[in-house]
């Protein structure tokens, strides 16, 4: 097996995470590419601070779909929680006009989606498990 593999003082990993973002009650916020690519700027600031490596970001109408990679000690909902927060803020001030569109004031949903990806099937990787010590 080939691994593409990150090393801590006391580790190897491979960490990647699929997250989904949704706006709140899935209002049609992400449409105009200005909003878009602020979005994606901010994200990319944000994962800096964390020591997060944003492998691909990529939106819909109401919302957005990204893949990074982290560290073994990042702290994922407080992340998660920058990521959304600090966004949101940064949209409404550099477009005030969002805030028609939202309900409430309220721009992302509550709930978000997080996977862990892997760099091999989960067949592939349970079949190396069974196999050990054989």
């Amino acid at each position: 097996m080939q691994y593409n593999l990150d090393k801590g003082n006391h580790s190897v990993y491979s960490l990647q995470y699929h997250f989904v973002q949704c706006v709140k009650y899935r209002r049609h916020i992400l449409v105009n590419p200005l909003v878009i690519d602020l979005l994606k700027q901010t994200i990319h600031n944000i994962s800096e601070n964390f020591d997060v490596e944003v492998l691909n970001i990529e939106c819909d109408k109401d919302h957005f779909h990204m893949i990074f990679k982290s560290k073994p000690t990042l702290d994922i909902p407080k992340y998660i929680n920058a990521v959304k927060t600090i966004s949101s803020r940064e949209i409404r001030r550099k477009f005030p006009e969002v805030k028609q569109l939202l309900w409430k004031d309220a721009f992302w949903s509550r709930l978000y989606f997080l996977a862990t990806t892997g760099q091999v099937t989960l067949d592939i990787l349970k079949r190396y498990v069974d196999n050990q010590g054989q």
